[in-house]
């Protein structure tokens, strides 16, 4: 059956043994989406819910017309001061970091940006901290991703987590492409102590889990100054369980963001960032099997995972979504948060299934935001840079073969360039365009 047509069919469809009821999701007022959209490698949906008093999740996903596509999710944490700042700010420093690259995008660029938006949100809190009360407490996970020309590179820090599901033997697996810094994992609490072995309180148990000097589960993060910056760290305006156990000389939490990279192929299917609040309640093969075994419709399959979890969250606390989605936001017994974790998710699409075959814009696509605005993308030269290319080898291909010849015989324009070097490059300009579109 053609991809379009199969599109068609499954919005009609519903599978056996389909419990979830889609339609939950759409009236839960603290809930929203982004329906299948198009990226130059295939489609892309997103989900996201609150369960905060204010929402600690951010995302984005920026589309390029052509060979990239940029996808991030910022889990907040003490507030959400750190995981918008990353929004505002992260997409912009791997642009520049790009451009200083000769419009090469590569593992480096990506981790450069990351450490460029933690310096730019530490400035920011040492600005501000004593007008915003609790600012030096307020950190952000952050799991960024950029495809650039069938290249996957991944950079983290927390305990968000990228998934992607890949055909072996005719099957659909789950490999996860991140570790997950959260100090519940052995792996990472050694990590700890090995780095601060002179630290017997590197990592507590308290409240029940395994934390970083007895206050934050994750080892690595975007912000959190008071964990960083030793002057921070007896600060009175902190609460009082939230004081380091004693006084530290150097931070205790890290800042360099975990790297991977990946090389595309037609094996992969889909990638899943997301959020903990999903692998909360999701294992990496669950999420990538209802993906694989759902249909793909115009409401996104990012949906369809977030919904699953949100009637798993209700169910684990005796209760249905349609009671929870009338919740309180925030934590106390019965509020939101009771329930379950801000959740973000985005799943993409590496098939080039589409519908209609029409030129790409470049667009910018946040949880924020209701409507998608224009993406950096249109301004950073990544997109035109085969057309700047293309023009450059035949301007330097006409002039080699008119100094061949001694002289040249053209009319020379006002600008020094002749009428047929002109004409060349309109010529190469529309065949670029064209072969952008295709």
């Amino acid at each position: 059956m053609h991809p379009w047509l199969e599109n068609i069919v499954n919005l009609c469809r519903k599978r056996k043994n389909d419990n979830i009821n889609m339609a939950l999701f759409d009236q839960d007022p603290h809930a929203s989406s982004i329906d299948l959209k198009r990226h130059c490698y295939g489609q892309f949906s997103s989900a996201f819910v609150q369960a905060n008093e204010a929402m600690e999740d951010h995302s984005q996903v920026e589309v390029a017309s052509r060979k990239a596509l940029f996808l991030g999710v910022y889990d907040g944490h003490a507030g959400f001061e750190a995981s918008v700042f990353i929004t505002q700010h992260l997409f912009d420093h791997l642009l520049r970091a790009v451009r200083a690259n000769e419009n090469k995008i590569t593992e480096p660029t990506l981790r450069d940006a990351v450490s460029a938006t933690e310096a730019g949100f530490l400035e920011y809190v040492e600005k501000n901290y004593r007008q915003k009360n609790n600012l030096g407490k307020v950190g952000s996970c952050c799991l960024a991703g950029i495809i650039w020309k069938k290249t996957l590179h991944v950079a983290n820090l927390g305990d968000s987590r990228a998934v992607i599901g890949t055909m072996v033997n005719n099957k659909i697996q789950a490999e996860q492409l991140t570790r997950d810094h959260n100090c519940k994992d052995e792996a990472i609490r050694k990590e700890l102590m090995s780095e601060h072995p002179d630290d017997t309180t590197i990592v507590m148990y308290e409240r029940e889990v395994w934390r970083v000097k007895g206050i934050i589960t994750v080892s690595r993060s975007i912000g959190d100054t008071y964990l960083k910056r030793p002057e921070f760290s007896l600060d009175e305006s902190f609460p009082k369980f939230e004081e380091v156990p004693e006084p530290f000389i150097r931070g205790v939490l890290s800042a360099e963001p975990e790297m991977r990279s990946r090389d595309l192929t037609e094996n992969d299917k889909f990638l899943i960032f997301a959020s903990d609040g999903l692998w909360d309640f999701l294992s990496n093969e669950q999420a990538v099997e209802i993906v694989q075994n759902n249909s793909r419709n115009i409401c996104g399959i990012a949906k369809r995972l977030v919904s699953t979890v949100l009637a798993q969250a209700a169910a684990n606390r005796n209760s249905t979504y349609n009671t929870m989605k009338n919740a309180n936001l925030g934590r106390g017994d019965g509020n939101r948060r009771y329930f379950h974790d801000d959740i973000s998710v985005i799943v993409v699409f590496l098939d080039k299934k589409s519908i209609l075959r029409m030129p790409l814009h470049n667009l910018s696509y946040k949880s924020s935001s209701a409507r998608p605005t224009t993406s950096a993308f249109a301004e950073s030269g990544l997109t035109m840079h085969g057309l700047q290319r293309l023009q450059k080898t035949i301007k330097n291909r006409f002039q080699a073969s008119s100094s061949q010849e001694g002289e040249s015989s053209q009319t020379q324009d006002p600008e020094g360039e002749s009428s047929q070097t002109q004409s060349l490059l309109g010529q190469s300009s529309r065949a670029a365009k064209e072969k952008i579109y295709e």
